[in-house]
Formats: C-alpha cells, structure tokens, sequence
C-alpha cells in the first residue's frame, strides 16, 4: 500500500517577523488608533503565486488591501489602498475570479462591490449595491465560473440571496422603496434556508402565547466543486449543511395582500449532524466551510463552535466525522481526544482549541494539504496537516496508531484575544486579531531552527510555531 507522507514538519518552521510581516488596520475615527479586522481574503492571484494582495474588512465599514510580499525589516510596507464601501461594520469580503472586483457584506443589510486598482486611494469605488437581506449580511460566496457577473450571500435573516450583475437595475416590484441606478435586487432568494418546513403551522387560532424563534442564520457558503451550479450552506443552528441549485428561480406564491416566497428544495441535505456525536447534549453551529483542493478534494471541512472541523464528503454532505466505513473495526476504538471525545481521523482538534465565537474562522491552504483555524482566546491559531491524516485514514481504517496524526502545530503570534479571520496564498498565511492588527506567516526551516535554539534571543523579532 502506497505510503503516507505527513507534511506537518513544514507547518512547525512556520514564522512571523514582529516587523516585516506585522501589519495595523489603521482607524478612521481620530479617537482610536486601529480597528478591529472581522474578515480577510487574498486575491485569487495570490494563491497562484502573484502579488500576495490581501483584502481586510473591519469593524468600521472600511477596506485595506495590503501587499504582503516578503521584504526586510527596515523596507517600509507597500503602499496600501484603503476604501469606505460601508459606514456599518464588513462582516465578509471576497475577490472576484478575476480579481477585478470586490463584494463585501455588511451589518447596513447590503452587500456592495466596488472596482479595485492597485494605484492610489479612492473615496467612492462603488459599482453596485446589492439588497434582499432583512438584518446583518455575514457571508459571501462569487461564483467562479461567471467571471465576476453571479455573486450569492447568506445572512443572519436566515436567508441566501443569489444576484447576477447582469440583471436588471433600479425598483422592485415587493418593496416599497425605490432604488439608485446602482442597486439591484435578487434574482434568487431562499427564505429560511436552514429551518424545517415539514411540519406546517397548524390553522386556526391558538390561545397560546409562543416567544418568537430566531431564524437561522447562514454563516458560510461555497459554490460546489463536485456539483455545477450548486452552492452549500451552513447555519448558526446546527452542523447539516444544505446543497442548492443555483439556477433555480424563486417562486412566489401570491395572495391578496401579501407576497410570501417558497423555499426551494435542496438537492442534498446532510443526513445526520456530526456536532451531536460523542454525546454532546445538543447541535453546535458551523463557523466557516471550506472546500479541499488537490488531494483532499473529495471533502468539505466546517468549523464548529464545539472547537472541531468535521470532514464532510463533498458529493452529497454527508459527514464523515464520528463514524467510518470499516465495519471491521469497532468504532471509536481509538481512546479519548484532547477535549475528551473519540478520537476520530475525519474530526481535526486541540486541547487548547477554542472556536466558541462566530467571529472565528477557517481557511483550506490552495494545495489542499493544510487547514488553519483562528481561536477565541489567547491570540493563537492552529494548523492541521489533513491531507496526511485523510490519506491515512483510508489506508489504515480505523486500527491503532493514529498519535502520529493528531499532532496540530499552534501559532501564537497576537498580543491579545480573539484569532478571527484568515486567509492563505502561495506560500503564506495571514492571520487577523481582536488587537487590530494582521500577521503573516511564512516556513522558513533556517530562521525557525534559530528561534528553537536561542529562545530568549530571537523572541525581540520573531513570532514560531510550536507543537500544540
């Protein structure tokens, strides 16, 4: 049987420059110094080998993309373009395919896509302004096979809307408002993407007084690889994840007074949630999904706030987390993890893991070998070699020996609190914090060695990896 070849040793020479690699999101409020970074994306270039452009969105509704290129301590940062698009806080922000265009989501209930150049700053780079949310925008998801012209969301209202710039400009029929040139409205909608609509209210009226339920709203989306067209959903609720048909066109049934939408039915649903296994008293949300590439290709990861990534098949959701296909084996023959749960080859953790925040984040490295999740305390991020442990798990089963596995490398490289977004490119990995800044990291096998042997020497200039 064909070897596995674990890749970890180059995540643990990962290092950070305290100046080279150490970047502020600057404020535009003169009362404050920074602001804090909710989300992050390089440039699709960048994860190609090109200039390592990395778009941060934060708090106060601005954008700084910054050019993250190695350089020497004493070579001042690349110029950097700062715009506006929002005066709310971005909760998300992506690159077009061709890295032409920026969207980027809001708590104003808009999504917005500006016009990017490296040259210079502009004030208003604003193209469109995208409605059809009723509260906070949280995450956005481009199309990669339209060139930039279909661009879907999710939001905290529970619902996915789907625009193509394409598409017509200007009022919609159900709204009251009439729209800017700019604004465009949804060509599809799906309403209450994530609550079960089997049961129906049942008629009449009822004596009974019920709190209102919050919908549940959508943290992640990625168009599928496995599936044209189709685009897969999370909620804050549970971990089941949804596939919908992208070309699907939103029905409206109409009544007297009112126009009230049909969610459409997705192609796959995921038939159990794995955030319930091992015993846990109730689901836990999904953070972030992100798609494998190269060798992990066949899988879908998703962070969950119960501080582990499940493995999902990327064909039809079903997780792979908490259960095997070896009937040969007794499940969960393989002892505890480090928060006390089997310990599972498709389920990445740590004891000192904790993603308990909707604000922290995971990101697939574009070889599909590695995943790095961001932590809600203490300022520190973890890197998973999953390619070796998922070629393992189908060379090996479920049997002894999966120690050398486990191993997650921690970077500790934030002053303070929360590890939120990131993103990787060719050959790096940026990562944002609760202290306004942004640090990338890079493997460098020579200056880690040095930090290894002369600790207390080299802590004045660098940040290191270290085995979790």
């Amino acid at each position: 049987m064909k070897s596995v070849v674990s890749t970890t040793s180059i995540l643990r020479s990962f290092v950070s420059s305290h100046k080279a690699d150490f970047f502020k999101c600057h404020s535009i409020d003169e009362s404050t110094f920074v602001t804090i970074p909710y989300a992050c994306a390089y440039s699709h270039s960048a994860k190609r080998g090109g200039t390592p452009h990395l778009a941060v969105a934060t708090e106060q509704g601005t954008v700084h993309v910054m050019d993250t290129s190695k350089r020497r301590d004493w070579d001042p940062e690349p110029p950097r373009v700062t715009f506006q698009p929002h005066d709310n806080g971005i909760f998300d922000v992506k690159w077009s395919p061709s890295d032409n265009l920026l969207a980027t989501a809001s708590g104003d209930k808009s999504v917005r896509v500006s016009s990017f150049s490296s040259s210079g700053r502009s004030d208003d780079r604003t193209l469109h302004i995208l409605r059809g949310h009723e509260s906070t925008v949280k995450c956005l998801a481009w199309d990669p096979t339209s060139d930039g012209n279909i661009l879907c969301a999710g939001g905290r209202d529970g619902s996915i809307c789907l625009w193509d710039l394409r598409v017509g400009e200007g009022s919609r029929e159900d709204l009251d408002e009439v729209w800017t040139a700019s604004e465009r409205a949804p060509v599809l909608t799906i309403p209450r993407a994530h609550e079960d609509t089997s049961n129906p209210k049942p008629k009449g009226r009822s004596r009974k007084i019920t709190a209102a339920v919050p919908h549940k709203g959508i943290t992640s989306l990625v168009f599928s690889d496995a599936h044209p067209y189709g685009i897969v959903s999370s909620s804050a609720f549970d971990g089941i994840l949804h596939l919908w048909d992208g070309r699907q066109p939103t029905k409206t049934r109409k009544s007297r007074s009112t126009k009230t939408k049909a969610r459409p039915t997705p192609l796959y649903t995921s038939s159990c949630d794995p955030t319930t296994y091992g015993g846990a008293r109730r689901a836990r949300g999904i953070t972030t999904l992100a798609s494998g590439a190269g060798p992990t290709a066949p899988y879908l990861y998703a962070l969950s706030i119960d501080s582990r990534i499940h493995t999902y098949s990327a064909v039809d959701l079903e997780p792979l987390s908490g259960h095997t296909s070896s009937s040969s084996e007794p499940e969960r023959a393989l002892g505890l993890d480090a928060h006390g749960h089997q310990h599972d080859p498709y389920a990445h953790t740590h004891a000192g893991m904790q993603t308990n925040s909707f604000y922290v984040k995971l990101a697939a490295s574009p070889c599909g070998r590695w995943l790095a999740s961001g932590n809600a305390a203490d300022g520190r991020a973890y890197l998973f070699d999953v390619a070796s442990r998922s070629s393992a798990a189908r060379a090996r089963g479920v049997g002894a020996g999966w120690d050398e596995w486990d191993g997650a490398v921690e970077l500790r490289g934030q002053t303070i609190g929360e590890v939120g977004a990131m993103d990787w490119a060719e050959g790096m990995l940026a990562m944002c914090g609760d202290d306004g800044t942004v640090r990338v990291w890079r493997p460098d096998a020579e200056v880690s060695r040095r930090c290894a042997e002369a600790p207390e020497e080299m802590k004045w200039e660098w940040s290191w990896a270290a085995d979790a």
